[in-house]
């Protein structure tokens, strides 16, 4: 049934009922697919051979430029699904590029501790965060895959996304933007462990001879620990987004979209981020109402035998997406406002955004 440029599909859930939930998908073309992934990969090519293969150190006005590019970008691509998907797809894509978004802007406070901790050369942070990214887009296409086909076959693993995700806002909630860097130190040292390494950089290379001997040097053990956090923030972006839309190509674009033009920000906000004390209690509020989405979700699709009897729960709502991207979009306003207000007041106190004397900090720091 086509009229809107979408497709109402059976989806592949079995249920004991026999009544198939329909639930609304974008026809997507396999040339399309190919084009979009085609085009992902060019601007990261762009991206390489424009800004980072020469080392150096992006000023304000670049990084805000090609941030500003990025979102536009991005804004463009939802307005085509808008367009030829219609209005459920192109709110579906903008609330989980939203979400996404913000939580990439979390995982900064992760990379700055990383960068800190290897003590990377300002001008090569940008080829690292490059190959994180990179990184990032490959591992969460094995799990949007990989996520699809469990949900196409099992519909109850929406009871589990939603607890993961409920467990996840409560430790955002607890830890707040406390990214405290004990975790990065001992994976510094595994890493180590079993990559024979040299003391120091030379450039941006991988490897180097010390004493005539090959060694790799602490840019690998950068990237790769970039990469593994990258891998480890999958584990709550693609439940989170998958709690907003089951649609491939969405959670795809979304996620492709709120990773490209993240090195950008990295440099655009990097002094920024200690000043974003609630973004941490945002996130928390965000993961938590789509992990309540996601119980609604699976309640409506139930067939577990030991809930209502394997039938569907037809009480349970199905909230909207132009809801849910409202809600996201004014948490997000919210605890950026509150934040910069807070820690602006705190500043003119002679504190720290976190509260803490300016003179016990720097005395640590010494």
């Amino acid at each position: 049934m086509r009229g809107d440029g979408r497709d109402l599909q059976a989806s592949a859930y079995p249920h004991t009922s026999g009544t198939p939930y329909l639930k609304e998908t974008v026809d997507v073309p396999l040339f399309v697919w190919l084009i979009t992934i085609a085009g992902i990969l060019a601007l990261l090519v762009f991206d390489f051979y424009s800004h980072v293969r020469t080392p150096h150190v992006p000023h304000i006005r670049e990084s805000a430029f090609w941030s500003a590019f990025y979102i536009g970008l991005a804004i463009l691509f939802g307005i085509g699904i808008l367009v030829f998907g219609g209005g459920q797809a192109g709110g579906e894509y903008f609330a989980g590029w939203l979400t996404e978004k913000a939580l990439s802007v979390d995982n900064l406070f992760v990379f700055l501790i990383i960068m800190s901790s290897f003590a990377v050369p300002k001008e090569f942070q940008q080829k690292v965060l490059l190959v994180g990214v990179a990184i990032a887009l490959v591992a969460r296409g094995v799990f949007i895959a990989l996520g699809v086909t469990i949900i196409e076959n099992f519909s109850w693993v929406f009871y589990l996304f939603g607890a993961l995700l409920f467990w996840l806002a409560w430790s955002q909630a607890r830890s707040g933007n406390d990214h405290g860097n004990e975790g990065d130190s001992r994976l510094i040292r595994i890493l180590k462990r079993f990559i024979p390494t040299s003391d120091h950089y030379d450039g941006d290379r991988l490897t180097t001879r010390v004493d005539g001997k090959r060694l790799f040097t602490p840019m690998l053990l950068v990237m790769v620990a970039i990469g593994l956090t990258d891998v480890l923030f999958a584990l709550d972006s693609i439940p989170a987004i998958f709690g907003l839309t089951q649609d491939a190509f969405i959670v795809f674009t979304a996620n492709a979209f709120s990773l490209l033009g993240l090195r950008q920000l990295y440099f655009l906000i990097a002094g920024l981020l200690e000043r974003l004390i609630y973004l941490g209690q945002g996130l928390a509020v965000i993961l938590a109402f789509i992990g309540v989405k996601l119980v609604f979700h699976a309640m409506h699709v139930n067939e577990l035998p030991f809930i209502n009897g394997g039938e569907h729960i037809e009480w349970a709502p199905e909230i909207p997406i132009w809801f849910s991207l409202g809600f996201i979009a004014l948490t997000i306003t919210v605890a950026t406002i509150a934040s910069l207000v807070v820690s602006k007041r705190r500043q003119e106190r002679g504190l720290t955004p976190s509260g803490e004397p300016k003179e016990s900090v720097e005395a640590d720091a010494k």
